[in-house]
């Protein structure tokens, strides 16, 4: 069988259907994992994975593309081999040319705002890694073009090859070091060159691909290390990037896997003292010396990993917030919720009975279980006889689980890097969620106690508001009916803060022992039960916050931000008052939160503050959004947001790209093309929903599916493959009913438009289920749970595309995949923003209308063009 849409190969032979299906698929696979690779590069380069971004670039890449095409259609129609051959040869040396390059242009993110240099180094990143993108879709595109009348059947060699790609290379980052995971999208472009070459060209271009395969992999094997220019340079500004220049750093433990990058090093300049009080320096007699080896995960870090002390120097852990539950509940049962660097473990381990310790990243618990090195550094802490491992989300399994515990601890889960937990990217925080308090609540032991201990370096604050506020609310969704004696909060100032929950509330004599405590460590007091707040300094500290911010450029605020002493009960007993604002305002949200107020303040208080939830699990996107056009003057107070402002930037950006290729067209092609084609504005309402609303399931449910597999990277992967093969299979099936589209079509809409609506309604439920299981299951369930809606959604878009072709709409058919593409760059970017302000259900919601509302455009789309044959006609062709 042949593919009749392509013309015979140059020797006269036809050409086999199977290799074009193979270099499609693996050429679009390559660009999948290109994708992935160049998310990891930013990842571990920088702090955030700009994935939203990196999407971006690739639909940009097939937008632009699209409308080149579409302009000089003829030319492209006439020359296809040409354009395909050269595509393919270049996509690999534009792939690891733009990667070598962009690692050399010196790009520091957090100098965003403060440097202008930056952002045209941003901008050299992006074009730079843009044009492997534009490669890969005009061999694509060509390949549409020719096959358009059978195009359900090169659609689907497309989404499957993309898939299948995507888990290829979630299991090549078991293979390859961070800096050549660059070589997996390249092995699959050499893979789909070959196909298309035997298939289509004959021997003497494969000789060519040969060639150019052995000068691609040479440049970034051997001539990039001969130069002395770094595959992956790491920003100074990561924690990383400070360990290795320690005089004596050691790098101990090193391993790549799809849960990140777990580097370990051992240096005498590393001190990890999370919350350690001044007064450990006087009063402690034997002060541990090399204590800690830092983890870092991606760069990130230190998490502190502490070795096994000797009893002399156990006392160490007593000028540690860790050990506030242990004060009241000493010699119980322990569960720590996150195992990270093993501190909290080995603070509980002094205090309990037993502890049992959940870790969701397998990578940490293989270091930790199997390492000799580590088991030797952390006293084998792990294989205690004591301690009970569970190998996935603390917060799942306590969900599920009979057993209750005396103290549940959950400190310091994430690295002491700026960005985590702060504003730098928008990172799911699924353990911190109201949902996730709750379930800890619900386990604990009549008179048991819930440690949270959260990093506090923002000035104003802003994640501790969220935590303190989300402890409440899952106190009293829990129906507590004594919230006011159950919650005692201190803090260290601009470095963490604790916070207890005791179920059933403290006792009197708790409290004065907590108290006694926390002003022996000249720690501040946040709240506690009998605190006293004078309402009448509400005002004074909103207003102080308020104007920090906002002030007026021409008058920069004088200090008025100081709160006189906030008091408490005389008869409590309580340490010295602090005067620092930001202790003030957290005094003053404990004050609202019991009151029931809290929502009042949140409205005035300069950031938000609402609590965090499954649906909208951030510390992040603090900035409200009302606020955006206030702070463009002054962005250097907030530069601890860029991450959440450049999203805002980059949905600006896509927006004007989108609107100006999409326009393009439409220009060059009036006269003779657009000015009689009928239902303009619904093809592109009907292309714009499909790309926005396809692109929004995707990058919101990968952030979903964090609650059940715990980690970003395989959440992509096997969402990209579970949705692009389910697609993909969609689209085979499509084909069937292509004649009956007008029929058919409006109806699998509304399905699928009903469908995401649902599936935004209820699948926290069962990803919570499905992450109790072991991790290879979580993979199988995750992919049947997007399976329906992902088959459903692989119809409209090579239905619609058919019915282009079949009508003999060939402008309009280029025109229709780079609306497609245009939008799903806008899709891409609008997916964190929504999700940060509305939820991620919210996202679902979108796509679920977006689907619905193309329904009436099809009939735009199916409008023959003046003159030529109408649809009832056109569908009886082959």
């Amino acid at each position: 069988m042949t593919l009749a849409i392509l013309p015979k190969r140059t020797d006269g032979r036809p050409i086999s259907d199977l290799p074009v299906y193979f270099a499609v698929g693996l050429e679009a696979g390559a660009v999948i994992a290109l994708q992935i690779a160049i998310m990891r590069i930013f990842a571990i380069g920088s702090w955030a994975h700009f994935g939203s971004l990196v999407v971006s670039l690739a639909m940009l890449g097939f937008g632009l593309m699209s409308t080149i095409m579409c302009i000089a259609k003829d030319w492209f129609a006439r020359h296809w081999r040409f354009v395909c051959g050269f595509a393919l040869l270049s996509f690999g040396p534009l792939a690891v040319a733009a990667n070598l390059l962009a690692q050399q242009v010196p790009f520091n993110a957090i100098f965003l705002v403060s440097d202008p240099n930056q952002k045209w180094r941003l901008l050299a990143n992006f074009l730079l890694y843009f044009t492997p993108f534009l490669a890969g879709a005009a061999f694509l595109g060509s390949v549409f073009l020719q096959a358009r009348t059978r195009f359900n059947r090169v659609y689907f060699a497309d989404l499957l090859g993309s898939g299948l790609c995507g888990l290829v290379v979630l299991l090549a980052m078991y293979v390859f070091a961070p800096e050549d995971l660059i070589l997996a999208p390249l092995v699959l472009w050499v893979a789909a060159a070959a196909a298309w070459f035997m298939a289509v060209e004959g021997r003497r271009a494969l000789t060519a691909l040969l060639a150019v395969a052995i000068a691609t992999f040479g440049a970034h094997l051997w001539l990039a290390p001969a130069l002395g220019i770094s595959k992956l340079a790491v920003s100074d500004y990561k924690g990383v990037a400070y360990a290795r220049k320690f005089p004596d750093s050691q790098r101990v433990y090193a391993r790549n896997s799809p849960f990140g990058y777990l580097e370990v090093y051992a240096s005498s300049y590393l001190h990890f003292a999370p919350g350690l009080s001044d007064n450990a320096a006087f009063n402690l007699k034997a002060f541990p010396a090399n204590a800690y080896e830092g983890l870092y995960l991606d760069g990130d870090g230190p998490s502190g990993i502490i070795r096994a002390l000797p009893a002399a120097e156990t006392d160490y852990y007593f000028y540690l917030p860790m050990i506030y539950p242990y004060l009241v509940k000493p010699q119980g049962d322990a569960f720590v919720v996150q195992f990270g660097g093993g501190l909290s473990t080995a603070v509980a381990l002094t205090k309990s009975k037993r502890v049992t310790v959940a870790e969701s990243n397998p990578a940490v618990l293989d270091a930790f279980l199997h390492d000799d090195g580590l088991r030797r550094f952390t006293g084998d802490i792990l294989h205690d006889g004591r301690v009970t491992v569970v190998g996935y989300e603390g917060r799942l399994y306590l969900a599920h689980a009979p057993e209750r515990y005396d103290v549940i601890d959950l400190s310091l889960a994430d690295s002491t890097g700026l960005s985590n937990p702060g504003g730098f990217s928008i990172v799911e925080k699924f353990a911190y969620t109201r949902e996730a308090m709750q379930t800890y609540m619900r386990a604990l032991k009549p008179g048991g106690v819930l440690a949270v201990t959260l990093w506090n370096k923002e000035e104003p604050p802003k994640s501790v508001l969220k935590l303190y506020a989300t402890m409440v609310a899952a106190a009293k969704a829990n129906g507590d009916a004594q919230v006011a004696r159950e919650f005692f909060a201190v803090a260290c100032y601009l470095s963490t803060t604790t916070v207890l929950y005791e179920k059933g509330g403290f006792s009197d004599s708790e409290i004065a022992l907590l108290l006694k405590h926390t002003k022996a460590m000249s720690f501040d007091a946040i709240y506690y039960p009998g605190f006293h707040y004078d309402e009448t300094q509400t005002a004074r500290i909103l207003d102080g916050f308020h104007n920090q911010i906002f002030f007026d450029a021409s008058q920069p605020p004088g200090d008025d931000l100081v709160a006189p002493d906030a008091g408490a009960a005389p008869d409590a007993g309580p340490p010295e008052a602090s005067v620092d604002p930001a202790i003030s305002m957290g005094q003053l949200a404990w004050h609202s939160l019991i009151a029931g107020s809290f929502s009042d303040i949140a409205k005035r208080y300069v950031f938000d503050a609402r609590p965090l939830t499954n649906d909208r699990p951030y510390f992040a996107a603090y900035i409200k959004p009302l606020d955006l056009p206030r702070i463009l003057d002054r962005l250097e107070l907030v530069q601890d947001e860029w991450g959440y402002l450049l999203l805002w930037a980059t949905l600006g950006v896509a927006a004007l790209c989108a609107s100006t290729l999409i326009v393009l067209p439409v220009i060059f092609g009036w006269r003779t093309v657009f000015s009689s084609a009928p239902g303009k504005l619904r093809t592109i309402l009907y292309f714009a929903c499909l790309g926005a609303g396809y692109i929004m399931v995707e990058v919101g449910l990968i952030a979903e599916f964090v609650q059940a597999l715990s980690n970003a990277t395989v959440s992509a992967a096997i969402l990209i493959t579970g949705m692009l093969v389910a697609s993909g299979l969609g689209s085979l099936t499509s084909e069937r009913f292509l004649a009956r589209a007008p029929a058919t079509l409006p109806k699998l809409l509304a399905c699928i438009g009903v469908l995401l609506i649902a599936y935004g309604l209820f699948i926290h439920a069962p990803l919570d289920w499905i992450g109790t299981f072991p991790y290879g299951l979580r993979l199988f369930f995750c992919f049947l749970l997007i399976f329906p809606p992902a088959f459903l959604m692989g119809f409209p878009m090579p239905t619609a595309m058919g019915s282009l072709a079949r009508l003999e709409k060939d402008h309009m058919f280029l025109w229709a995949w780079g609306i497609n593409g245009c939008f799903s760059v806008i899709g891409a970017a609008l997916v964190p923003l929504v999700a940060t302000s509305f939820g991620l259900s919210a996202v679902l919601y979108l796509s679920g209308a977006a689907y619905l509302i193309a329904i009436p455009a099809f009939f735009g789309v199916i409008l023959p063009n003046a003159g030529k044959s109408a649809w009832n006609e056109a569908s009886s062709r082959p």
